[in-house]
């Protein structure tokens, strides 16, 4: 399959990038639908759903196009992504603060660290697969946050010594931005799509 980029049209004028932050201006329901006020657990799950929210608005409408990696030379793809953020969910939630051991990657390995991006492929079942395991990452992450009886339960991870799920759930926060920026720029090479 052949994926077009796309060059946007500017025959209406000038506009802001800013713009595309308007809720109010585009049809659907609205991204950020966090808390603005509350408790720390509901605020940080709440902009954490938020991100979360934004990759999949991201990814809509272009299952063709998902492994596409528009911005040579890197091999990111917002299938990549989703890959990517399947393993990070897992690893966080699943092997480190749940201690699951038996819950390694499932598309990056030590001896394909980037197995997440450069396996990305347009077929079907990968794109099938990708989004499952995303699916049942983030069930995990919502469930055993809403379980935990604090911010404060705690683990031992090899990276950063001993971790709290709240700075899990500021790290995935942190995580998902920097990855809904490129997911931005991804989609925007490809069909043009902005402020989604």
């Amino acid at each position: 399959m052949t994926v077009e980029t796309h060059t946007p049209d500017t025959t209406d004028g000038p506009r802001r990038r800013a713009d595309v932050l308007d809720e109010t201006a585009r049809p659907g329901p609205p991204r950020f639908t966090g808390p603005a006020t509350g408790d720390e657990r509901r605020m940080l799950v709440g902009f954490l759903a938020d991100q979360r929210a934004t990759l999949v608005l991201k990814c809509a409408g272009i299952a063709d196009g998902l492994a596409h990696r528009a911005v040579a030379p890197s091999t990111l793809s917002l299938l990549g992504l989703v890959r990517h953020l399947a393993d990070v969910e897992r690893r966080w939630f699943r092997e480190i603060l749940a201690g699951q051991t038996d819950a390694a990657p499932l598309f990056a390995s030590p001896a394909d660290p980037d197995g997440d991006f450069d396996g990305a492929t347009p077929d079907p079942e990968a794109v099938t697969a990708a989004w499952d395991a995303w699916h049942a990452a983030v069930a995990f992450a919502e469930r055993f946050t809403a379980e935990a009886p604090d911010l404060d339960v705690s683990a031992h991870d090899a990276w950063r010594g001993t971790v709290s799920l709240r700075w899990v759930l500021i790290h995935m926060i942190e995580e998902y931005a920097r990855h809904n920026g490129h997911a931005d720029l991804l989609r925007e090479r490809l069909d043009g799509t902005t402020g989604m």
